[in-house]
């Protein structure tokens, strides 16, 4: 009798057991729902240098008063190359990364090319505040650069030789008062070797708030996964 009723309660527990595991199972989420705290946000980087958040204007600064500057609604600013740097993030779902220096910039634009004359003369490479975190996360990386002098800043120098983009597709974009690329393109096809260089987009300073389409068309024509 005593090992027919222990058996008795032994199979009472297995079959708890049992429908407590069942009842787990229906109410977890599908593995394929839970979200990997470690997963990349994106595969797009959207990396771009650009005189605001690599200068200290003044308050009262406007875009009448220093050229390439954006003046927002809301009273903020904006660099051309943010805004456009800003619109392909939106377009494409990449992540914003901004290439800023150690040292700022004069707030004077005319200022801020002799600068930038001075350091493409003297092949300066200046230092750059913070780094990409994750970069092998990234299979395509847009750069965004102004035309300094018919070339690239020397901050993008930097960043180029302190990132190494082999492997990667490598799409430029920039903004200028009519130069377009100059040799930057030709320049960037001799410091990135190992990644595959795609077709740039130059929109004219005077049109970049109005840029939306033209960045759309080219995106479209790129035809990235």
């Amino acid at each position: 009798m005593k090992k027919t009723i222990a058996l008795l309660l032994t199979l009472i527990l297995s079959l708890g057991c049992a429908a407590l595991a069942e009842e787990s199972a229906e109410t977890a989420a599908p593995a394929s729902e839970t979200a990997d705290p470690a997963a990349p946000s994106s595969h797009i980087l959207v990396a771009y240098f650009s005189r605001v958040g690599n200068t200290d204007f003044p308050e009262d600064v406007d875009a009448s008063s220093s050229a390439s500057v954006i003046v927002t609604e809301d009273g903020g600013i904006v660099g051309n190359l943010g805004f456009m740097a800003e619109e392909i993030a939106s377009q494409t779902g990449g992540d914003l990364f901004l290439i800023q220096t150690v040292e700022t910039y004069p707030a004077s634009y005319d200022e801020t090319l002799d600068v930038a004359s001075d350091e493409q003369a003297g092949n300066a490479r200046p230092e750059l505040a913070v780094g990409v975190e994750n970069l092998g996360q990234y299979d395509t990386v847009f750069l965004g650069f102004p035309n300094w002098w018919g070339g690239l800043p020397m901050a993008v120098y930097t960043f180029l030789e302190e990132n190494d983009l082999s492997g990667k597709t490598v799409i430029p974009f920039t903004s200028s008062g009519g130069g377009s690329f100059a040799r930057a393109q030709s320049t960037l096809a001799e410091l990135l070797p190992g990644a595959t260089l795609l077709e740039g987009l130059h929109v004219e300073d005077s049109n970049v708030v109005e840029s939306a389409a033209a960045i759309q068309a080219w995106l479209d024509g790129l035809a990235l996964e």
